[in-house]
């Protein structure tokens, strides 16, 4: 037989695509389109219902960016299509080849219910089933014109309705009624997976020949003058090899319906409000017509703004929930990034997550869904169990550029040891279509074969595409058990996890992954956008304080209310911007404009909070108190408590230093700061050691060209260290204070410019201080580059330390493995640390994320130079043309001779400084406090559910086993470990027993993490 695969092939192709699918509706009559435009933010239904409507047409533009247009659509069946079923087709301008990202709409019947989400792929709309001739109709369409920013990704200022420009984005298409012809429809179907599958098979494998057969025959069945009277004819030449069963080994695979909706990214949050809203309907809308599609929807925010906005389509939600149907994932309040947040608020986002799910449905989430996050830290496992659930779900970690991830399926254990059960679809998108190639690919990219056979597939158009449709479910419906094809199940994650664990999660069966599972890629978001970032690491530390000052005065006064309410508003205001898209700095201007704006205004009511409380727990009177939330004894002060300022350490000299410059000393510390602002010495006087290199200089600002090859905003590519600026120059270098006997500090000033940009450096040494604090001050106005700060320090590091949430994780500073070259920039918390053994270095910030951490040889004495660099600023251009512009205030401290412990503390400090209030004087003890520097507090609150009790969560700092004695600062009637929703666990440790003085002796295992419920008496 000759070979014709390519003629058939390309028939295929186009009689489908002009023929078969524009017959899919058929006898098409003009709607009568009205339009108005809604003045500024988008207004509610009830608003447009009674709005003054103008005529309009196919054809007609519309849409500036950012705006709102309504169309209200009218017609009458015609009597001659009783019996038939119609349709609506409702095109706003869409481009097919992209499902999202661009103009959307949602419809309203003239009562103004929500009928369902209108998208590039899903343009339709139900009218009658089967229709009785003559039924008036009336659709009104919510149109959202967003403007298309993701490609290409090149600047624009249309990401922000300030500088976006007022010219109409869309043409309005066609918009008409239509017979939907089920027949025409259901052959598309077939045509698709049996030309899909036949494209995946190997072409010596005798089923692709008899796939392409059957389509020849069909084909030539259709008759292309009248395709709905020969789609039953055609149909039946298919049927045959659409109904051969799987081979018996065929690859298993759970498909879950989902929508990946980004709560800000390339929109600003309250157009993701309108994106979930489209994407429900059109869900619930499904599922009315399929009872066996599940839908997985994850962040409970996304949630919450249903019931806030639409609480009629919200009902309609809950009462798909509990049929089983719309199924809640992921436990979080976003789909957050996980690299940066910090660990208590790591926590909040469980809490706050699965609380919402427990509140609102009655569901207790058992699977953690972060398909889309930019790397997970270490800690994640023990967090996702101390949450109740037990899987975790992730797909972005097959974007690395460098080293394939060797599992599909594996336990992943985290720094403390605790595993969870893990899953990466290898079908490597979480925004399936149920394609054939798609499956093909996830059966042959599986890495588990052998062991194991079934893998998850999430399906569904997201960000705005509307979620999974009625034709990916007609592929999974013929996919399910069919020759030469993966079985396909449609089915709740929770059942592929259940199967998945049985199969492969027994002793000695799936591999273990042990540490961070970092994405090589992506590594810019550590650092873009770094005012959000500091807003977030800002906004940590308040809630820190406000939460543990509250709790003292609610327990230490009488009468003193704890802010419940404004508690939990702040709490999840910041949980919010913690999505991954938004702390990343990964998002549009409006995005970051707002979240500043956000930011001050969470500052400002949180300053507001600990100083009453503060105010409270001084009293009245004119005695200074000093109020110390870290959770470290510093200057006297108990950490958690105030007393007066008890004055430690000599008094900070200072001395010209040999050309030029000067030398600062506290009797701790020994720094000498050169003619150009430099840090060329600074000696541990205890140790004599030097933490700069030989004949190097630290706080060495460098600047570097970033220009990576795609992804602006996220990504850095390591050529970018081809090319780097020293910035040695000076404009100025002062003494602007010191020379004390009074216990004052020692501040040296340096002012520097470079291109457009200035800096202003406070290079500060304190009576008593172990750390040379550097406060530097950046008006940015450079591009495309990327800005540094190098301390190279005399340490011989193979690895470096740096803090995750609940602990920290080593890294290589080699690179002998392309692993280790593939981080070649970190993400890091308060703290950098290395160390030889006996002495080391740590760098502590107070709102900086990426770093980078090198080691190299000296010729001069074979000594080694471990450089830890700061990442302080970038300047890309996509997606805000003018990322970071204008003035920054950043600090860090330089720590000679710290050892893990001394860096945790300074970290704390450098975060939670000091507060001074007036007051009676009389000191007020911590409402709890623990021996050792090894165990940290890191919250104390009052419990979620207003009983008055004290929740305490402390942690394991150092990565060893730590014995500890917590003791209250108040009577108590019970104590409790409890998981993060603040419920009891069970077992012999669950309720551990006070001694006579109330004390708990307690035993952690490396950074463990464990919370106390203790109950007042």
């Amino acid at each position: 037989m000759h070979d014709d695969r390519r003629i058939v092939e390309a028939r295929l192709r186009r009689v489908l695509e002009e023929r078969i699918r524009p017959a899919v509706h058929t006898a098409p009559r003009p709607l009568t389109v009205e339009r108005w435009e809604a003045p500024g933010e988008p207004v509610p239904v009830a608003e447009a219902l009674t709005a003054p409507y103008e005529p309009a047409a196919p054809g007609a533009e519309w849409g500036p960016a950012w705006g709102t247009t309504w169309f209200r659509v009218t017609g009458r069946v015609p009597a001659e299509w009783a019996g038939r079923t119609v349709e609506a087709v409702l095109d706003l301008g869409f481009d097919r080849d992209m499902p999202g990202f661009q103009c959307e709409g949602l419809v309203h019947r003239a009562d103004g219910s929500t009928v369902k989400g209108l998208s590039p792929r899903n343009a339709w709309v139900p009218v009658a089933r089967p229709a009785a001739g003559g039924e008036a109709v009336e659709l009104l369409v919510e149109a959202a014109s967003n403007p298309v920013l993701n490609t290409p990704q090149t600047p624009t200022y249309q990401g922000d309705v300030r500088t976006a420009h007022d010219r109409p984005l869309y043409r309005l298409g066609r918009m008409d009624l239509a017979v939907f012809e089920a027949g025409v429809w259901e052959l598309v179907q077939d045509l698709e997976v049996a030309g899909g599958l036949m494209h995946e098979l190997p072409v010596e494998d005798a089923r692709r020949w008899e796939l392409l057969r059957a389509v020849e025959r069909a084909l030539d069945a259709v008759d292309l003058s009248d395709v709905p009277g020969s789609a039953g004819r055609a149909r039946e030449h298919l049927a045959g090899v659409l109904s051969a069963p799987a081979r018996a080994s065929a690859h298993r695979i759970s498909a879950v319906g989902h929508a990946h909706i980004d709560s800000a990214w390339l929109w600003p949050l309250r157009e993701t409000v309108r994106k979930v809203a489209r994407t429900a309907a059109n869900m619930v809308a499904l599922m009315d017509e399929h009872p066996e599609f599940v839908f997985a929807m994850s962040q409970a925010q996304q949630f919450a703004w249903l019931k806030e906005h639409r609480p009629e389509l919200y009902a309609r939600v809950r009462k798909k929930v509990a049929d089983g149907q719309f199924v809640p994932v992921g436990g979080m309040w976003v789909e957050s990034d996980t690299n940066m947040v910090g660990g208590e608020a790591m926590a909040r986002q469980f809490l706050h997550g699965k609380k919402f799910f427990l509140d609102e449905f009655g569901v207790e989430t058992r699977e953690v869904w972060l398909p889309d996050s930019f790397g997970y830290t270490a800690a994640l496992p023990q967090l996702v169990r101390l949450a109740g659930a037990e899987w975790f779900l992730t797909q972005k970690i097959s974007w690395s550029e460098t080293n394939p991830f060797p599992h599909h399926t594996f336990w992943w254990e985290g720094i403390d040891g605790t595993r969870v059960f893990t899953h990466f679809p290898p079908v490597d998108t979480y925004n399936s279509d149920l394609s054939p190639r798609e499956l093909a690919h996830a059966a042959r990219n599986y890495r588990e074969k052998g062991a194991a056979s079934r893998s998850l597939v999430p399906f569904g158009w997201g960000d705005g595409g509307g979620g999974a449709t009625r034709e990916m479910l007609a592929r999974a419906a013929r996919q399910a058990d069919l020759e030469g094809s993966p079985r396909v199940a449609v089915e709740r994650p929770s059942a592929f996890f259940g199967q998945a664990h049985e199969e492969y999660g027994g002793p000695g069966q799936a591999p273990v992954w042990a540490g961070e599972l970092y994405l090589e890629r992506h590594r810019g978001t550590y650092t873009s956008q770094a005012r959000t970032k500091q807003g977030n690491r800002h906004s940590e530390s308040l809630l820190r304080e406000a939460e543990l000052w509250s709790a003292t005065a609610a327990l230490r006064r009488a009468g003193y209310a704890y802010p419940y309410e404004r508690l939990d508003r702040l709490w999840k205001t910041v949980l919010l911007h913690q999505f991954h898209d938004i702390l990343p700095g990964s998002s549009i201007a409006w995005v970051h404009r707002e979240a500043r704006e956000t930011y001050a205004r969470v500052r400002a009511e949180l300053e507001e909070i600990t100083g009453a409380a503060q105010r409270a727990l001084a009293g009245e009177g004119g005695q200074e108190l000093v109020f110390n939330g870290a959770p470290h004894a510093r200057d006297g002060v108990p950490a958690g408590g105030a007393a007066p300022r008890a004055r430690t350490g000599a008094a900070v000299t200072v001395a010209e230093r040999d050309g030029g410059g000067w030398v600062l000393e506290n009797g701790l510390l020994r720094v000498g700061v050169d003619r150009r602002g430099l840090v060329v010495s600074a000696v541990d006087l205890a140790s004599g050691r030097d933490a700069i290199a030989p004949g190097a200089a630290g706080n060495l600002l460098q600047t570097h060209p970033d220009f990576p090859n795609a992804w602006d905003a996220w990504d850095v590519d390591a050529f970018y260290r081809h090319n780097v600026t020293d910035l040695t120059g000076a404009d100025a270098v002062s003494l602007s204070a010191g020379g004390a006997t009074g216990g004052e500090p020692a501040t040296v000033r340096v002012v520097r410019s470079f291109g457009d940009s200035s800096v202003v450096q406070l290079l500060t040494l304190r009576p008593g201080s172990r750390v040379l604090e550097i406060d530097t001050e950046v008006d940015w106005r450079e591009t495309e580059t990327f800005l540094k700060a190098a301390f190279p320090l005399d340490v011989k590091a193979d690895r470096s330390a740096a803090e995750t949430q609940f602990g920290h994780v080593f890294r290589a500073t080699h690179v002998n493995t392309s692993w280790d070259a593939a981080k070649f920039e970190i993400c890091a918390h308060r703290w950098v640390q290395v160390e030889e053994p006996g002495w080391g270095v740590a760098l502590v910030n107070d709102s900086t994320y990426g770093h980078d951490v090198t080691r190299d040889v000296r010729a001069e004495d074979g000594g080694q130079t471990t450089t830890v660099r700061l990442s302080l600023l970038r300047a890309p251009r996509y997606p805000d043309p003018e990322t970071d512009h204008g003035l920054h205030r950043m600090r860090c401290a330089l720590a000679p001779g710290a050892g893990i412990g001394d860096a945790v503390r300074e970290g704390h400090r450098i975060n939670l400084p000091e507060r001074t209030v007036r007051g009676a004087g009389a000191p007020v003890a911590p409402l709890v406090s623990v021996t050792g520097e090894q165990v940290v507090v890191e919250a104390v609150k009052l419990a979620e559910d207003r009983s008055g009790d004290v929740v305490v969560r402390l942690y394991e700092s150092h990565g060893g086993r730590a014995r500890t004695t917590l003791t209250p600062g108040f009577a108590t009637a019970g104590v409790a470990v409890t998981d993060l929703l603040e419920r009891p666990l069970g077992g012999a440790d669950g309720r551990p027993e006070p001694a006579a003085d109330g004390s708990l002796e307690l035993t952690l295992r490396p950074f463990q993490i464990l919370t106390l419920r203790l109950t007042p008496a």
